[in-house]
């Protein structure tokens, strides 16, 4: 009988059928953990790699762009942190997910992703397109989620605008977060869904 080996346990970075998914985490959380120290002009593609443990070879065999890592990284950290509850009640739902939203745009890494983007966007219409097509969309397509659970349980009356009431609702986080600076509490939160049920 032929001895028995043990498994091979150590970790692999990559190979040829493609990348590994430790070091692509490893990648887009030095992405992230990066842009937060240096901001965007800081960021390189050297210092990621360095951080990460993988070869400048490596990233751009997988990411054309610095840019491309962080829409890449947003999008994990979009769909990981800003998918609303569902407790099955409406007002429940709203008032934890607008409390997350603010969280993320305000403290999270991520949000210093995203925000990163919005600038730059600013000036890049590229980068705006596939910002919109890509993640915006995307979230607000999340963000409707549960006003479409409570007109299905019937807590919304028939032909209740979802997209507005999205926007209502989110539309004033995202406009103290990027245009006045003033500070997004809970009680401000609550505020804006206690508002939209009266």
């Amino acid at each position: 009988m032929g001895e028995v080996t043990a498994p091979d346990t150590r970790r692999h970075h990559g190979n040829r059928y493609g990348r590994s998914e430790d070091a692509r985490r490893a990648v887009l959380e030095a992405a992230d953990d990066l842009l937060v120290e240096h901001g965007f002009a800081g960021l390189t593609v050297e210092r990621i790699a360095a951080t990460a443990g993988v070869s400048k070879q490596t990233i751009y065999r997988w990411w054309p762009s610095k840019v491309d890592i962080l829409l890449d990284a947003l999008g994990d950290d979009l769909a990981e942190e800003l998918v609303p509850p569902d407790h099955g009640d409406l007002r429940r739902d709203l008032r934890q997910h607008l409390a997350a939203v603010a969280t993320f745009l305000t403290t999270a890494d991520a949000g210093a992703v995203f925000r990163a983007l919005l600038g730059q966007a600013q000036h890049d219409p590229a980068l705006a397109a596939r910002l919109r097509a890509e993640h915006v969309r995307g979230q607000h397509a999340r963000d409707r989620l549960p006003f479409e659970r409570a007109l299905a349980r019937g807590e919304l009356p028939p032909g209740t605008d979802l997209d507005r009431a999205v926007e209502q609702l989110i539309g004033p986080i995202h406009y103290r977060v990027l245009v006045t600076g003033a500070p997004v509490t809970r009680r401000f939160t609550d505020d804006l869904v206690d508002r939209f049920f009266a």
